[in-house]
């Protein structure tokens, strides 16, 4: 069954959709580079459990997500050639679920250890 972006979730299921398709451009060989890089930073966005503004802080905490991912998407599509966009597009409307990396998680993690090392370590001087 494909995800049904335009329908069920609207404009936040066809971001969710470009967002996927942007992860499958940036590994596409036929992409420029600096798109790439760009792609790189969006989706790592995406994924990561730290954002700029808490999502518990009221409309600000998604809204600043909302403005990154949709902002930084516009600049990676704008770089990608349309007919690789719209091949990544087909794929991504059709795709079952997103694909899992182990290794990336395990990077997600390792930063936030560090993060909270790093805060601790602070702390005990400050304190």
């Amino acid at each position: 069954m494909p995800n049904d972006c335009s329908n069920r979730f609207g404009w936040a299921g066809a971001l969710k959709r470009d967002v996927y398709a942007i992860y499958l451009a940036a590994r596409d060989p036929r992409v420029p580079w600096d798109a790439k890089v760009i792609a790189f930073f969006v989706v790592g966005y995406v994924l990561s459990p730290i954002d700029l503004i808490p999502d518990f802080v009221p409309v600000l905490g998604y809204g600043d997500d909302l403005i990154v991912v949709s902002l930084g998407s516009l600049a990676v599509m704008q770089l990608i050639p349309p007919g690789i966009m719209a091949e990544h597009r087909a794929t991504a409307e059709t795709a079952l679920e997103w694909p899992v990396s182990r290794g990336a998680g395990a990077l997600i993690v390792l930063i936030g250890l560090a993060s909270i090392a790093i805060a601790a370590s602070f702390g005990y001087r400050v304190l």
